[in-house]
């Protein structure tokens, strides 16, 4: 895992303008970068497809740092994976379906930001049923799954909009990735 990727796939709206995923998304990058090499790919600022596969390529572990809109990836995020997850570099024909990943051995992270409350997940009675983060995200481990990777443990920061505690979030952050990537 010496070669990292970190994606930030926030959107920016006129009423969100991403300060979160982009202060989580340089913090990432300033943890990671003392044992790391990092690369860094903001979607707001448009990207180049070959570039991008080639930063895949390159890279042992990919983050996905973004907000969950309507229980999914940002369209943004969405437009870019149709784009870069190209036939024979990312996947190809396999002998049963979504078995002809081509980014065998790498792996990847998901970090999402939530303005739903922590206490919503895993709890039967809730909005969500019982169903964890990660049972939410199934469609985007899906296609990490279809094109190879593998999946590390999830990062989510929640009620952002109603409690933003940029502190407690960083730190939070922080203790994940020490954990995940032994730092």
């Amino acid at each position: 895992m010496k070669n990292i990727l970190i994606i930030n796939g926030h959107e920016r709206f006129s009423y969100n303008e991403g300060r979160l995923n982009m202060t989580l998304t340089l913090k990432m990058q300033e943890i990671l970068s003392s044992q790391y090499t990092v690369k860094l790919s903001i979607l707001q600022n448009g990207w180049n497809i070959k570039e991008e596969q080639e930063k895949f390529l390159w890279a042992n572990t990919v983050i996905f740092q973004m907000p969950v809109y309507w229980f999914s990836t940002p369209a943004l995020l969405k437009r870019y994976m149709e784009e870069v997850y190209e036939y024979g570099v990312f996947y190809k024909g396999g002998s049963e379906y979504g078995s002809g990943g081509l980014l065998n051995g790498k792996k990847y992270m998901l970090s999402t930001t939530w303005n739903s409350p922590l206490n919503v997940f895993g709890n039967k009675k809730s909005f969500f049923e019982g169903k964890t983060v990660d049972d939410i995200l199934v469609p985007i481990h899906k296609t990490q799954q279809f094109i190879g990777m593998e999946p590390l443990p999830s990062f989510s920061c929640h009620d952002v909009v109603k409690h933003p505690d940029i502190n407690f979030f960083t730190e939070n952050l922080k203790s994940h990735l020490k954990q995940v990537f032994h730092l």
